[in-house]
């Protein structure tokens, strides 16, 4: 059992100990070389997409890196995906963008925006930006059904 004068110096040592390693791993993840978001790619059409994401709640039902709603498809890989087997993502996400008209895929209906020529491709570039990041493996999952929705796909099979 310790004394109370070496409990009162243990837990001292401790806490600077963990304080240290702390201040250590905030500084080695806020230096340059750990910077994976290639802010050195933000373009003006960049910001402007962002900006189009927030005012529009996009969030609200699309994930973006992981954050976000689970109601809509995940948006990290979106252009790469739907490039994929040689479609053209960009006109993709643009076309939808643009419609006039509420788009319903399985039964999800997703708003109308009816945005203009260079507002689609203001998020096209956005989603394009993110698309980017270097996200340590986090592109490589499926994101685009919910995980609670999976689980219940395999319990119904």
């Amino acid at each position: 059992m310790l004394s109370k004068n070496q409990a009162k110096w243990f837990f001292l040592g401790g806490t600077a100990v963990t304080f240290l390693i702390f201040i250590g791993l905030t500084i080695y993840s806020l230096s340059k070389a750990q910077d994976q978001s290639h802010a050195e790619n933000i373009t003006a059409e960049v910001v402007h997409g962002k900006m189009l994401w927030e005012k529009n709640n996009c969030m609200g039902c699309h994930t973006l890196m992981g954050e976000g709603a689970y109601y809509a498809p995940e948006l990290t890989n979106v252009i790469e995906r739907r490039s994929a087997n040689g479609g053209d993502g960009e006109a993709f996400v643009k076309g939808i963008l643009m419609s006039k008209s509420p788009w319903a895929p399985r039964g999800r209906k997703m708003v109308a925006y009816g945005m203009s020529e260079k507002d689609a491709s203001d998020v096209v570039a956005f989603l394009k930006w993110v698309s980017d990041i270097n996200l340590n493996g986090f592109e490589n999952v499926d994101r685009t059904v919910s995980p609670l929705a999976k689980d219940r796909m395999k319990n119904n099979n």
